[in-house]
């Protein structure tokens, strides 16, 4: 019986957070800081002709003023494509780039160094429109062209399929930049340690990516670079990128004082990663049936100025285009484009919210054509064990997306009833709706290891060392579980260290829903190294073979006789004695296989999650105003280590969809803050039925 696993424990670390106690960048100690502020182009696409800091330098408090020339490596940075400068070179290509860089001795001179900043441009034609940026003579956003990439899914014939189906759907959809609207704007500070370490703690959900590519900006070597995540008040996928951590590491590098970069949420709005605007071209085919025959799929990403996550988006997109649904004829076509508008990159899910608004919505045109339910519908499609996806893989493990379906249908069911049965005002509508996903579990048909170290000190006291940034989710917490699960330790007996790549090994990103699956598995293997050795110290000391020994409750225990028993940190200190090893490193990536490029066949993921849920809304036809009065939403996640998590990110999820359905929509240009960005108060939430299958 597991102990640890699957028990809804308070998140480690929640009493300190709620009680003020955490550290945030702002609220790192540290002795006479530098005030450091970016000045931002105002021009979306612009040639540099001069940057002239001159009097900014003259400006009593002033310290220095760094541009693209002091950066000492390589000015350029990018997890998948390194095109974007840390500090923008010749051009400028949208409005809000960092241009320089500000350090001051407090915010006032920094303001004051900002506005004696005189650039000179040379204006170039900006391009907005993702269509107009891929035609033939459109201006260049970058040397290679406006085209960032193409992928292409095909399976089946699906051009000679939709040709014989009886019942064809064909739509256009179109889904807008959103802003992730975390709490906490992106923050750093940092220091140069006494043995000349370049240390920056940064709001991040990626900790070894940053300490990567600040080496390489500054042209250090990997042990001159200390990266540690401080607190991090949410990211959603925003602090992905990089942010502050170049800024600081270059004025670290260069004034060798303590500095400190706080973004203003305007910046926050200006110039950090927004979700990809997407249009979306289906043309679904179905038998009168009603079981799925061919889709073809176009989808335009509108990528920004840079590619921040653009590659992985469009990827993702496209093999999530079927929906959760087995369809034997498909082909997609993904395309994402340069524009001059803000980066976009990722934002909790990489493109699957934005293709889920488009196959949903052919799902449900398709029932009202064959005038069939949308529930039945979609249990007629939907994937089970042994189903073979878009991408030609075969679904060998569990496929939850059945088992969602029957969790909601009884919800649906009555409210079809019940709730659009009931009387309302003339002017009031009420409506039913149903929606399906699935998602694939980390990163898209490439590696993507995880890794972990669990020590044991001779008194028997755990320390779990992972590299996963908890940003809010709780990976801290599920990691520690599984820790204590395997060890047989009180949680009270791990000892976390997380998140700081001077002692500990690379993660991963905390996105993709990759942490418990890929991170815990790290953990998992790193923790029964650790238990092996431990038992067999255990059968030296109780003489019983090793299969009928357990760790429980801090002991080896006899399963035949509980009394016979030893406590773990007497073998601890047996094995460090007898020089066998208390330290363990543990690694663990998903089986998956390559896209092939013509053909987008492959595994680009070991598992797949798969929710459903039913929507109950008012619609007041006078006004328009939609109201969302209750959402159940049933998940297939596998084994919810935590439950009390999966439906805290249930409820998160939940709340972030009822923003991008009827409320949420950046404007380039136009927002510039949360008072012209509107998310879901806790007024426009619904009741939340979360069910865990």
């Amino acid at each position: 019986m597991l102990r640890h696993v699957g028990k809804s424990i308070p998140r480690v670390g929640a009493l300190d957070l709620a009680g003020g106690r955490r550290r945030f960048s702002e609220d790192i100690p540290l002795e006479r800081p530098l005030v450091l502020r970016l000045f931002r182009s105002s021009k979306a696409h612009a040639l540099l002709h001069r940057v002239n800091v001159e009097k900014a330098l003259t400006v009593p408090g002033v310290v220095g003023v760094l541009t693209a020339k002091d950066v000492p490596g390589k000015n350029l940075y990018g997890l998948i494509n390194k095109d974007q400068p840390l500090l923008a070179h010749e051009k400028v290509r949208f409005v809000g780039e960092a241009v320089a860089l500000v350090a001051a001795e407090n915010d006032e001179a920094a303001g004051k160094g900002l506005d004696a900043i005189d650039v000179t441009y040379e204006d170039l034609p900006p391009v907005f429109d993702p269509e107009a940026a891929l035609r033939q003579g459109a201006t260049p956003i970058h040397a290679k062209g406006n085209l960032l990439c193409r992928r292409v899914l095909r399976k089946g014939e699906a051009d000679k399929a939709l040709a014989e189906c009886p019942v064809v759907v064909k739509r256009t959809y179109f889904t807008p930049h959103l802003e992730h609207s975390y709490l906490e704007p992106d923050a750093g500070a940092g220091y140069v340690d006494r043995d000349g370490t370049l240390v920056i703690y940064a709001s991040t959900q990626n900790p070894h990516y940053d300490h990567k590519e600040v080496c390489d900006i500054l042209g250090l070597k990997d042990e001159e670079v200390r990266i540690v995540q401080a607190a991090t008040g949410g990211g959603f996928g925003s602090k992905l990128d990089l942010t502050v951590q170049g800024f600081i590491g270059l004025a670290l590098y260069r004034f060798r004082r303590p500095v400190r970069l706080i973004y203003s949420r305007e910046e926050v709005c200006l110039a950090t990663p927004k979700r990809h605007p997407m249009k979306m071209e289906l043309e679904t085919g179905a038998n009168r049936d009603g079981k799925l025959v061919a889709l073809r799929a176009r989808l335009l990403c509108d990528t920004g100025a840079y590619a921040s996550y653009g590659f992985a988006v469009a990827t993702r997109a496209a093999v999530h285009a079927t929906g959760p649904y087995e369809i034997e004829n498909v082909e997609v076509e993904s395309l994402c484009a340069y524009t001059n508008h803000p980066v976009a990159g990722a934002m909790r899910g990489f493109g699957v919210p934005q293709i889920a608004v488009a196959h949903e919505s052919q799902m449900d045109l398709l029932a009202e054509e064959l005038k069939m339910d949308p529930l039945e519908i979609r249990r007629i499609n939907a994937l089970e064990k042994g189903a073979t996806t878009a991408t030609g893989q075969v679904l060998k493990d569990s496929v939850g997306i059945l088992k969602t379906l029957d969790a909601v249908e009884p919800f649906y069911e009555s409210a079809k009833k019940s709730w659009k049965a009931g009387e309302t005002p003339a002017h009031l509508k009420r409506g039913v709706g149903i929606g399906s996903m699935w998602y694939g579990i980390g990163n898209t048909g490439v590696q993507n290891p995880s890794t972990a170290k669990v020590e044991m000190d001779p008194d028997g006291r755990v320390t779990l060392f992972t590299g996963a940034a908890d940003i809010g989710q709780g990976s801290s917490t599920v990691l520690a579980q599984i820790a204590a699960e395997i060890l047989g330790l009180e949680l009270s007996r791990i000892n976390l260290v997380v998140a700081d790549t001077r002692v500990t090994t690379n993660a991963g990103a905390t996105s993709a829903s990759r942490q418990t699956y890929i991170s815990g598995n790290a953990v998992r293997d790193a923790s029964l190294k650790l238990a092996d050795v431990l038992l067999t110290e255990a059968v030296d000391v109780l003489k019983t073979p090793k299969s009928l020994l357990a760790l429980e409750d801090g002991f080896a225990v006899d399963s035949r006789h509980s009394d016979r028993r030893v406590p773990l940190e007497k073998l601890a200190g047996r094995a460090h004695e007898r020089g066998r090893p208390l330290v363990w490193q543990g690694y663990f990536d998903p089986e998956t296989t390559p896209l092939d490029a013509e053909t987008g066949q492959g595994v680009p993921y070991a598992t797949y999650a798969f929710a459903s849920h039913v929507a109950l809304v008012t619609v007041d036809i006078d006004t328009g105003e939609v109201h969302v009065t209750k959402i159940a939403a049933a998940h297939d996640v596998g084994k919810a280590v935590n439950p009390l998590n999966v439906e805290g990110q249930i409820q998160g999820g939940v709340g972030m969809g009822v923003g991008f359905a009827l409320m949420e929509e950046f404007i380039p240009g136009i927002t510039t803050s949360m008072g012209e960005y509107h998310i879901p108060t806790s007024l426009d939430m619904p009741e939340i039925v979360p069910i865990i299958v």
